[in-house]
């Protein structure tokens, strides 16, 4: 890799920086809401995110695995938050025995993933998580953000239909972006989803007026376990436990995508490290009310569109992140920018995820038989994507936010697959299917 110029490292960082920002901002928001957590609570909740994932960021990038993937909050562990919320509103169940419950399973899991990376357990996992499931993974992976950021980027009205000026403004401004990408020359196309996000800002404020900010302007007095006092309501526990283990896919799959990118392996020592820092990171994460971390995979999106591979920009962005937590004006005025915007740009830059995952399929051959161990788990879990959580309300609550989770289960059903099946018995040479 050739060293970038001051100003390209500038404009990268700045760059991440924002990717960072808009991936970061709905999460806190959202879990607070689900809590219902008092504003002033959700406003630290929000800087404490900030500081929290920018220097995450920067851990990975120096001390974990050293590549340019930004380290932000679990989508998995996301949606099982928001999904058991919504599943204690209609139980009965307080929203702290909930919140108390999951920052226990939270913790086991943050020390089993420091034990597997301080033993070096990777290779136990390794078996598990094959290449077929990690395809299978980054294959559901990228159409479950692509369905997220593209109904983010449409507006809706109070009575459920599209807000037509809103929604065409998101869509002109993913071929905006996508023009840009495409064909862009040099720095231009490098900075696409940059200039992305800074115009599509610019015009939605002259066209729509500005967002409501956030106020963050007050004090800063941390309030230890905003979503409970931990506790061992079992079932929330191991659910949480489960699903703490299946997050560490994403330590391995976007660590293994990205050697494919930048063409080497890291050492073992840095691999072992990632997991490490990502399982204190989760430990932590649960005494502040923020969403476990993870390595994003969806990264690789915008280090494909945008060539930049150095991790100087990343870190540098994560640390401008982090200071800009410390910052509380600063903070209001970033959330400000609104969210069709961030997620119709992130529509563009995730798409190249879905080529990472083709890319992890090339050296793959299918006939008759062996295309079920790859078009069963990703086709299973797509189609529980498009199915509402209300179908699963007959089973037991404790397994609704596993079983209703397309990801997980598409997973899950992989890794059932790989086990139990001898797949090198079926394959035909010659006869691959087309």
């Amino acid at each position: 890799m050739s060293k970038l110029s001051t100003s390209t490292t500038i404009f990268a960082s700045l760059q991440w920086l924002f990717f960072i920002f808009a991936n970061t901002l709905v999460v806190p928001l959202s879990v607070g809401t689900a809590f219902h957590l008092s504003p002033a609570v959700i406003a630290v909740t929000l800087r404490t995110s900030f500081i929290f994932i920018g220097i995450a960021c920067a851990l990975q990038g120096m001390y974990g695995h050293r590549f340019s993937l930004m380290e932000g909050h679990s989508g998995l562990w996301w949606g099982l938050i928001l999904s058991l919320c919504s599943a204690a509103a209609s139980s009965g169940m307080s929203y702290t025995r909930v919140g108390g419950a999951l920052v226990t399973g939270i913790f086991f899991a943050g020390v089993v993933a420091v034990i597997i990376g301080g033993f070096n357990l990777i290779p136990l996992l390794q078996k598990l998580f094959t290449p077929m499931v990690m395809s299978v993974y980054l294959f559901l992976l990228s159409i479950e953000l692509i369905l997220i950021f593209f109904k983010g980027m449409l507006q809706f009205t109070s009575n459920g239909s599209m807000d037509l000026p809103v929604s065409l403004f998101s869509l002109a401004l993913v071929i905006m972006t996508s023009v840009i990408s495409i064909k862009g020359k040099g720095m231009i196309s490098n900075f696409a989803v940059l200039i992305g996000i800074i115009v599509g800002w610019i015009f939605y404020s002259f066209f729509f007026g500005t967002n409501q900010q956030v106020s963050t302007t007050g004090g800063f007095t941390l309030t230890l376990f905003p979503w409970g006092k931990p506790n061992l309501e079992i079932g929330i526990v191991l659910t949480a436990f489960i699903t703490g283990l299946l997050n560490l896919t994403n330590n391995i799959s976007s660590v293994k995508a990205a050697e494919g990118l930048y063409g080497y392996s890291i050492s073992k020592k840095n691999f072992r490290s990632s997991f490490i820092i990502t399982g204190l990171l989760s430990m932590v994460s649960t005494v502040f009310g923020l969403v476990p971390n993870c390595p994003y995979a969806s990264s690789l999106g915008l280090l494909e569109s945008t060539r930049i591979l150095e991790r100087k920009p990343l870190i540098i962005g994560g640390l401008l992140f982090a200071v800009m937590g410390l910052v509380g004006p600063l903070v209001s005025f970033f959330t400000t920018l609104p969210v069709t915007v961030g997620n119709a740009v992130l529509f563009v830059a995730y798409m190249q995820l879905f080529g990472t995952a083709v890319k992890s399929m090339k050296s793959q051959q299918f006939n008759s038989k062996t295309i079920f161990r790859f078009a069963m788990p990703l086709l299973f879990g797509v189609s529980i994507m498009n199915l509402s959580p209300a179908v699963f309300s007959s089973f037991p609550m404790l397994i609704q936010p596993l079983i209703s989770n397309g990801l997980i289960m598409g997973l899950i059903l992989s890794i059932i697959l790989e086990m139990s099946v001898k797949w090198e018995g079926f394959e035909e040479v010659g006869e691959a299917t087309r």
